[in-house]
């Protein structure tokens, strides 16, 4: 053979194995739609920092290795805090950007329409949010699963909050207890209200008001007049912001007085935005979610999550220009994201690639039923199980719980489940408070 031709001859196959191995390198990625609201007023009431969590452990994920040898490639899509946009951009990056799944989400109005489409299209759904009970209750869907806590929850663990603390702290009955149940009327407010009204009932409190309003309303100070009247003894709130913080701004200038406020989450779960708008008054102010995990004491969780738990707070500070961060004032926003989306990394997704097939959304959903992780085995402290189908619940996370936390001088107490609190809760609101009966 002529010297040119073994130089061809070489050439060719050098040229064909570099093909083999781009084709296996792109074979080796996994493209997931990551959709948060990075816009809009739902990006500063708590989708934003959701945003950063997910983000957080992607990086992180890729750092290590990729997950079973495949690298992730996120490709992310701004909701823009509307539900058309949230569908719109689920089927783009479905159809067009042949992503192979999808995780994210923040707004239950969202997630309520989008999981019915995805599922449709028979894409597998992780969802790191949306905690109504509508977007999975009696809907059988095939591909979507939440490990996140379910709006009932929090509105019972509010009302079992009061019942044990109402008489101690209040010097009230239960029975003789007043409760205003106010919130937006999508299904995200609509969800949590409901439990807190069913937990009402349950522990003998008197439901003074209950009513919804738009999120978007540009005034609630009829709402405050309703509330003046009813005389309540404790708000349950559910809301996004700035709904919430237009209420309390408008609850302070009309005189509106109460002995104790629980929100729900949501805009209730970014701290820096309620004292952003209210300074000091908002302290004392309660508020129901996943816990911030950096509030857990790491010994309690399995091994090697407390230092996980640290590198996120530690990656949140820096790309808020802010490296000396307490991680203890951080929102609990950003751990729930991180924690959802570290089980999903280190639990289904690689349990699917060895044991299922690879990362079809069937192979993903076999591995998100077969899913048993103790309480402890996640950052949020507690664990992760999903019904077998055919639940009325399908999808749902069924061992997730809430907290109830209390915010005291700009920093983050956990007030309930006693065994778990690092504050004695202060009930009713001191004198210092504007809100104080």
């Amino acid at each position: 053979m002529r010297p040119l031709q073994i130089v061809r001859g070489t050439v060719v196959a050098l040229a064909a194995l570099a093909l083999a191995f781009t084709a296996q390198a792109a074979d080796k990625t996994i493209k997931i739609g990551v959709i948060y609201d990075y816009t809009g007023p739902l990006a500063g009431g708590g989708s934003d920092l959701q945003a950063r969590g997910a983000k957080i452990i992607i990086d992180h994920i890729n750092t290590q290795g990729g997950v079973e040898g495949y690298m992730i490639e996120p490709i992310y899509a701004d909701a823009q805090s509307k539900p058309d946009v949230a569908i719109n951009e689920a089927v783009r990056l479905i159809e067009q950007e042949n992503v192979d799944m999808l995780l994210g989400f923040y707004s239950s109005a969202q997630c309520v329409p989008v999981a019915a489409r995805v599922d449709q299209l028979q894409k597998f759904m992780w969802i790191t949010t949306c905690i109504s009970p509508a977007v999975l209750k009696d809907r059988n869907l095939k591909y979507v699963f939440r490990p996140q806590v379910h709006g009932g929850m929090f509105g019972t663990s509010s009302t079992d909050f009061l019942a044990a603390y109402s008489q101690e702290k209040l010097g009230i009955a239960p029975d003789k207890l007043r409760v205003a149940i106010i919130h937006e009327d999508g299904p995200y407010g609509s969800g949590v209200a409901a439990g807190n009204e069913a937990g009402a009932g349950a522990q003998g409190f008197t439901v003074v008001l209950k009513e919804g309003y738009a999120a978007t309303a540009p005034d609630l100070s009829s709402l405050v007049t309703k509330l003046k009247r009813a005389r309540p003894d404790v708000l349950l709130h559910t809301g996004y912001n700035p709904d919430i913080s237009l209420f309390l701004r408008q609850a302070q200038e009309q005189g509106l007085k109460f002995r104790a406020l629980i929100g729900h989450g949501a805009g209730y779960g970014v701290p820096d935005k309620l004292y952003e708008s209210l300074g000091s008054a908002a302290d004392y102010i309660f508020n129901v979610d996943p816990v911030a995990i950096w509030l857990l004491d790491p010994t309690t969780l399995a091994e090697g999550l407390g230092d996980v738990t640290t590198m996120v707070g530690e990656e949140y500070a820096k790309s808020v220009d802010t490296p000396d961060m307490d991680l203890k004032r951080i929102s609990a926003h950003v751990g729930m994201a991180a924690s959802n989306a570290y089980v999903f990394f280190t639990n289904v997704l690689p349990r699917a690639i060895r044991d299922h097939g690879g990362i079809s959304a069937d192979a993903l959903r076999a591995a998100a039923l077969e899913t048993d992780i103790p309480v402890g085995g996640t950052m949020l402290g507690f664990g992760v199980k999903f019904p077998q189908p055919g639940s009325a619940m399908d999808g749902q996370n069924t061992e997730a719980f809430p907290v109830v936390m209390q915010y005291v001088d700009r920093a983050i107490k956990i007030a309930w489940p006693k065994e778990l609190q690092t504050i004695d809760p202060v009930l009713p609101l001191p004198s210092s408070s504007p809100f104080a009966r």
